[in-house]
């Protein structure tokens, strides 16, 4: 496998970026397919294609073997095609799912609401007849850059919860899983739950963006109620706003859990968010 082309969707993405990165800097073919204009390192070859599009993945996946599927829309409406696409050219599937998806072992809930997509993508995909590995991350790092703008600007992060303790994923550790899943078979028929090292609250993490950039950022929690109202604002989706604040809020009392997949999988342990504030420490400035 390790010879093999890969095709990388997602590609100008945190996850997708991160692991075109990994191939490429492990010398391993990579392709990248992009909607418009991006710029990868010299010999990662960009191809044009659309997920919404079917048809248009034709030339992305002549001659791969391996696809790195990360599904950009918030129903499976039209991931069928797409499988059934990429079951034409390519002989393996590694897609990036989500600790919430429920799928596989008999009796196992269907998850939040919010993840019911990437429940019906795994069965699609599990059905399908390729080989597979549905990698199923908690809360990416990187969705604190949402509050970037504030950083720079009040030096306060706005948001509900400020207890809410996740063990966040560097978007570096998810792809070095899955390039082990794509030119390996160690996680062939897999559903990894991917974590970071620890729980750690939003008003920490505040504090160690702060940290990270050398000025105080202080977290000032706000209502459920105002958030939801700015997350409108800021044009989410009724259905994402309805699904995700409420789903946060429960994990107050019920935490997701923190293992070791990552080191267990790549040999090295996983990123603390501190890394990851000092990684993308220029985004916050």
């Amino acid at each position: 496998m390790t010879q093999a082309k890969i095709l990388v969707t997602g590609a100008t993405g945190q996850v997708g970026g991160a692991v075109v990165a990994q191939l490429h800097a492990a010398s391993v073919p990579v392709r990248a397919l992009v909607r418009g204009e991006a710029d990868f390192p010299e010999g990662v070859q960009a191809v044009r294609g659309d997920l919404g599009d079917p048809a248009s993945l034709d030339t992305a996946l002549e001659g791969v073997d391996a696809v790195f599927l990360v599904w950009p829309f918030l129903s499976a409406e039209g991931a069928a095609d797409v499988i059934d696409a990429i079951g034409k050219r390519a002989r393996r599937v590694v897609y990036l799912s989500s600790a919430g998806a429920g799928a596989g072992a008999e009796g196992e809930e269907p998850g939040e609401a919010i993840t019911m997509f990437h429940t019906e993508l795994e069965r699609l995909i599990e059905a399908s007849g390729l080989e597979w590995t549905a990698l199923r991350p908690t809360g990416f790092a990187g969705n604190t850059l949402g509050w970037a703008e504030e950083v720079r600007t009040t030096g306060v992060v706005r948001a509900p919860l400020a207890g809410l303790a996740r063990p966040l994923i560097h978007e570096a550790d998810m792809a070095a899983v899955a390039v082990k899943a794509l030119t390996t078979d160690t996680l062939l028929g897999a559903r990894p739950l991917l974590t970071g090292p620890e729980l750690i609250t939003q008003e920490r993490q505040a504090a160690l963006i702060g940290e990270a950039v050398g000025r105080p950022v202080r977290f000032e929690e706000i209502s459920l109620d105002e958030a939801v109202e700015r997350m409108k604002a800021a044009g989410y989706p009724a259905e994402l706003v309805e699904a995700v604040l409420p789903a946060q809020a429960r994990l107050l009392d019920d935490p997701e859990p923190v293992n070791d997949e990552v080191e267990r999988t790549t040999g090295t342990p996983a990123r603390s968010f501190r890394e990851w504030a000092v990684d993308h420490a220029a985004d916050f400035r």
